[in-house]
């Protein structure tokens, strides 16, 4: 009777965990139960610690869907930057940067340094923490972008498209200065930062320093008005010329080789290690055919009995 008393309640709260949407409480309840009693907690404290496991669980899905929605090309935290090899990325403000109040202030963040010394990394890891903090985060390349919006235009929901892009917290706009854009594309992109100025957080990774700029925006006035736009109130960060990404490759390329080298050496003591087994098992062999040959006499050997035809025209 018990354990029927037992898998109905079991049931019940299945039941009622799916229609109130708590999967956490419905998948956690009876272990919790087991360590409540064991801890002599009361029932409040059970339900208390039962209803925080289901806060904690709700916020880290949504994060995770927010990961999901801000199309990252990869999800890179800012913990697994390497600092030391990377000495001129200010270690300090990344961190503080990392706390979002940036994005609280609508302040923006340019990360300006050559290929390869970790802007998209260190970008990407910002946006993933403020995913994690509760913040919508968009991800995109400059050239994407701008591709985006010139569609947009031409099926005449630029308005849509700009006004979707306002509604993020963060942007992250990724390789200012790889691909040169289009006039129309640079004044649709002007458009959006200049929404966002004051209203929005924007990240923006570029390998251009500010008097190149005009190699991307070609209208000089335009160039001026987005750099003043973008670095009022910002946050420069420089990540230097010595590409970290390279650096990583020597890494694992120098790891790899050890690794070779030690299985070749390991390869080559197994194969000395068979030959030498070998050596001994012929060794081990070859005294029963000698044992047996010398415990013969010459005469024995040459006896008529050991010939199998005796010659023609036989001894006489």
């Amino acid at each position: 009777m018990t354990t029927m008393t037992t898998a109905t309640t079991a049931t019940l709260l299945g039941a009622q965990c799916r229609q109130l949407h708590l999967p956490s409480v419905g998948a956690r309840w009876e272990s919790m139960e087991k360590e409540a009693v064991r801890g002599r907690l009361s029932h409040s404290a059970y339900l208390a610690g039962l209803l925080e496991q289901e806060l904690e669980d709700r916020a880290q899905r949504r994060a995770q869907r927010r990961i999901a929605e801000a199309r990252f090309p990869a999800v890179k935290r800012l913990s697994d930057f390497q600092f030391a090899e990377a000495p001129l990325v200010p270690a300090a403000l990344i961190a503080q940067l990392a706390e979002g109040a940036y994005i609280e202030r609508a302040e923006n963040v340019l990360l300006v340094g050559d290929s390869g010394t970790g802007k998209t990394m260190i970008a990407i890891g910002l946006g993933v923490a403020a995913c994690e903090q509760g913040k919508a985060v968009r991800f995109t390349t400059v050239a994407a972008l701008v591709n985006e919006l010139l569609e947009a235009r031409d099926e005449r929901t630029l308005s849509r498209a700009v006004g979707r892009l306002s509604r993020y917290d963060l942007v992250v706009c990724d390789e200012l200065g790889y691909v040169t854009l289009p006039p129309t594309g640079a004044e649709l992109l002007f458009q959006v930062l200049a929404q966002r100025a004051e209203a929005g957080s924007v990240v923006i990774t570029t390998n251009l320093p500010f008097s190149e700029w005009t190699t991307v925006f070609s209208d000089p006035r335009l160039c001026k008005a987005v750099i003043e736009r973008l670095t009022y109130r910002s946050h420069i960060v420089e990540t230097g010329t010595d590409s970290y990404r390279f650096k990583r490759s020597l890494s694992r390329l120098k790891t790899l080789k050890n690794l070779t080298s030690t299985e070749t050496l390991a390869a080559g003591k197994a194969v000395e290690a068979q030959k030498e087994d070998a050596a001994m098992s012929d060794t081990s062999d070859s005294p029963t055919v000698d044992t047996t040959l010398s415990g013969l006499t010459t005469s024995e050997v040459s006896s008529p009995e050991t010939s199998t035809t005796a010659p023609a025209g036989g001894a006489r």
